[in-house]
């Protein structure tokens, strides 16, 4: 049975356009789904793997990157890694953006992660924590949840929690929204808003979107199921530690910012996470793009840069005081 080639909408921007067909072959298949991943229990195959990506990953966010300003440094914070970056021209002083990269809970650490760092926190004019978090085969759950948390207490003890800002895309939203469910838990304040760009938070898989949408998907054209299973280690995919979407969403959570596409795998995520959160209580934007895929256009797109626009926007007015009202 042939695949329903979906055609390229004139609805988009000419680049993203461009982006869309520059990404299938002859045969209108997605490129990336021609790379399929290893078993769960193939741990030599997937450290094979996450080199490459990550070689690739660094490379990507270079480009991306232009000529960054911010300065940074890499510390060790209890169980993580993060890198600290300060921009040359504060926008928020003593605010922190604490960045989470994306890579299927198993790829983008390093290099990708440090860039990262420098980007976001030009991008924000504001300190950013981008935390190198532990990642399987080696460093299975909660490895990387640890490491979120330990970066998110010190990053609370500094700036105050209502300075503070989290954000992810992908397994870095799944990995900010189990930080804020366990953070809660804890006892520990919550942060002035959270930022979700796609976020990873079902890894059972469970929705619509991930039928519908398999291989119209030009980024992730088919199941993570095996890096899921690899992440979990053995845990119950639908833990809400490990599929966030399924946790307990209470009204104390903060204001959040959740962003999809109508060609994104994981586009029943984001708007089945948003009704939770508003059923809740709280305060939850949804921007959902025509035809993007996971994770965007590449970047560069007017529609990339429009949704940049308003994830600063969204952050600048969490941080900002209530009009007539100066911070203490």
């Amino acid at each position: 049975m042939e695949e329903n080639v979906v055609p390229v909408p004139s609805s988009i921007s000419i680049e993203a356009q461009a982006m869309l067909r520059a990404a299938v072959g002859d045969d209108g298949r997605p490129l990336n789904a021609l790379y399929p991943s290893p078993g769960p229990d193939d741990h030599d195959a997937w450290r094979k793997m996450q080199a490459a990506a990550d070689a690739h990953y660094a490379e990507q966010v270079k480009g991306l990157a232009g000529e960054v300003r911010a300065n940074v440094e890499t510390l060790a914070i209890g169980t993580a890694t993060v890198h600290v970056a300060t921009p040359p021209d504060l926008c928020h002083d003593d605010c922190v953006y604490i960045d989470l990269h994306g890579g299927a809970l198993v790829f983008g650490g390093g290099e990708a992660c440090r860039l990262g760092a420098q980007i976001q926190a030009d991008q924000h004019g504001m300190d950013c924590y981008a935390i190198d978090y532990r990642m399987p085969p080696d460093h299975p759950y909660p490895a990387a949840l640890d490491d979120c948390i330990s970066a998110y207490r010190r990053a609370i003890d500094i700036y105050g929690a209502n300075r503070v800002v989290i954000g992810g895309r992908s397994a870095g939203g799944n990995l900010a929204m189990a930080t804020l469910l366990r953070a809660r838990d804890e006892g520990l304040p919550m942060p002035a808003a959270a930022v979700l760009l796609s976020p990873e938070v079902d890894l059972t898989e469970s929705g619509e979107s991930f039928r519908t949408n398999r291989l119209l998907d030009v980024v992730l054209p088919t199941s993570l199921m095996n890096a899921n299973l690899l992440y979990a280690g053995g845990e119950d995919l639908a833990h809400p530690y490990l599929s966030p979407l399924f946790g307990e969403l209470s009204a104390d959570l903060p204001p959040t910012f959740l962003q999809s596409g109508t060609r994104d795998l994981l586009l029943s995520n984001t708007v089945r996470l948003h009704r939770g959160l508003r059923q809740a209580g709280v305060s939850a934007e949804l921007h959902i793009f025509e035809a993007m895929p996971h994770g965007g256009f590449g970047g560069t797109t007017p529609e990339d840069i429009d949704l940049k626009r308003e994830i600063v926007d969204f952050v600048r007015r969490q941080l900002s005081p209530p009009a007539g009202r100066t911070e203490d």
